[in-house]
This record gives C-alpha cells, structure tokens and sequence, in this order.
C-alpha cells in the first residue's frame, strides 16, 4: 500500500518552493492565492528571505504546509494515496492530501495556528530538547520526576524529543545526560510545543476548527495523537484539537501503518527527514520523496 508523509517545522529552507513556482502553472495559481489569503507575500520570503526570517512560527508553518500540500497537488494522477499521516504541522498538509479540507481552509488554520502557538510561547518561557539514545521509557520515567516538562516527539526508537518550562527542560536534560543519553540537546525552537504549555493556543484553535468544514476523506490519516487510522470527520477534528498539547507518535503511527499494510512511504514537503526516521524506525519499507 501507498503512504504518503508530510513534514512538519524545521524542514524549511531558503528558496523552497521557487522550482514549483517556476515550472507549473499550477503550483504558481496556488501560491499566488496563498498571498491573497495570508495578506503578504509569503513566496518572497519562502523563495529569497533570509534563515531567521523564515524561523519566524507565523511564516515557517504555512511556509511547509504550502510546500506539501502544492507539491503534492502537482503530482497530478501519481498522487494516489492510501493512508497519509503527518508529522505535527504536517498532519494539516495531510488533511488537504486525503481531501479532509480545502486547500484553503487549510492554509487559514494554519495560520491562525502558528499565531496562536507564537502568542502562547511569548506568555511563558518554554523550550524543547532532543534525546538521543535512551529507550523511551526511561525518558518517560524523568519527565514524570520532573513538573513542567513532558515527551513531546517520538520520532524513532532512541529519539525523542522533550517539552516544556525552561528550567524544568533544562533540568531533565542533565538528568538524561546522567542516565546515559548519547545527547540531550536544546532546541532552537519558538517554545515548548506538544506540551500543556500550548493550552492557550489549543483553545484558540479549537474555535477555528470548530468552525471549519470537514469532508469525508478519500483514505485514512493516521493522527498524531492516536497513532491509529481515521476517517471520521469529527475525530479527526477532535484529535488535531488535542494535538498541540499532547505528544507526536510519529514511531507508533508508521508501526501501525506498516502493519496496515503500507510498503512504500513517500515523502512530500521540504527536507527528507521523515524518510531518514522512518527507515531507522522499519528497515523493512521503502522510503521515497515526491
């Protein structure tokens, strides 16, 4: 079976996009009405802006999610997807992949979500770390000791990423470190995402996608929040509402794929790192990117 991946922040980089733009007809329409619905020019910056300009949570977000979700619409009859999962961010290029949402509602909630998490960072420090090589219940098991912070991102056996208070993060990555991580690093990262520090933003973006229509899909996501395959158009919104404040079960969710059936994951976005963690996750699939 055909899976298809999308990319979540942190996989942007200068000039993304700019072939898409230049090559397709398509791909340009799209872009252009992407700057009408945003009200700046988001390809300025995605094609020629500068790397902290491109940092900024108001443009990174929608900067990937347009990347995926115009890439993909490109691959015309070759996109025939069935099951899509996303990583974060990504899960909202998914939802317009599988037909869940319009192209354009789904760049909206996008927006308001990345302002929303930006608003939510400025209220309290907050941060996350990578932690490489501890099995994850040894993560677990120091976060638990440690209030303010929690496992945010699995994102394949021996890396997982934590989130939360400043000092509590900063407090957790010794205690990693002392019990035997290869590395606990800080992020640079807006703040401490998937973690109850982003209540302020989930409630925000809760309303909007309330608001928003959602069909049917074509095929199902596999949700961050459950690591299992939907289809349902009330559980998918009530999971990408959970989302900002519960953790990423990106190794759960390809396991289960995989043992849906997927044999081939494509990537479609920027970057080619969920390929890379996929592999590290099941050596037995092929890995593509679109």
């Amino acid at each position: 079976m055909k899976a298809y991946v999308f990319p979540g922040q942190g996989s942007q980089f200068t000039g993304m996009g700019k072939d898409l733009y230049e090559n397709s007809e398509l791909a340009k329409s799209l872009f252009e009405q992407a700057n009408e619905i945003l009200g700046f020019r988001i390809t300025d910056i995605m094609f020629e802006g500068t790397v902290d300009e491109l940092k900024e949570t108001k443009v990174t977000q929608p900067a990937v999610f347009l990347h995926s979700v115009i890439l993909a619409k490109t691959l015309g009859e070759n996109f025939q997807p069935e099951m899509v999962a996303g990583h974060s961010l990504g899960e909202f290029s998914a939802l317009v992949a599988n037909g869940t949402l319009s192209f354009e509602d789904g760049l909206i909630l996008v927006s308001k979500r990345a302002l929303a998490m930006q608003k939510a960072c400025e209220l309290k420090p907050s941060i996350m770390a990578a932690v490489i090589g501890l099995e994850d219940h040894i993560v677990e098991d120091i976060c638990n000791s440690i209030d303010g912070v929690v496992a945010a991102n699995y994102n394949c056996p021996g890396q997982l990423v934590i989130s939360g208070e400043l000092h509590a993060v900063e407090l957790a990555c010794e205690k990693m470190k002392e019990a035997g991580a290869v590395r606990a690093l800080l992020l640079h990262v807006g703040g401490g995402f998937h973690s109850p520090m982003m209540e302020p933003a989930r409630e925000e973006l809760a309303a909007a996608i309330e608001a928003t229509t959602f069909a049917t899909p074509i095929c199902p996501v596999y949700q961050n929040v459950t690591a299992t395959a939907v289809s349902d158009p009330n559980e998918i919104k009530k999971n990408l509402i959970i989302q900002l404040t519960a953790p990423v079960k990106w190794t759960q969710s390809i396991q289960q794929m995989v043992a849906d059936g997927a044999t081939l994951f494509t990537e479609v976005g920027p970057g080619k790192v969920l390929a890379r963690v996929i592999g590290k996750i099941d050596k037995g699939v092929v890995t593509a990117h679109a």
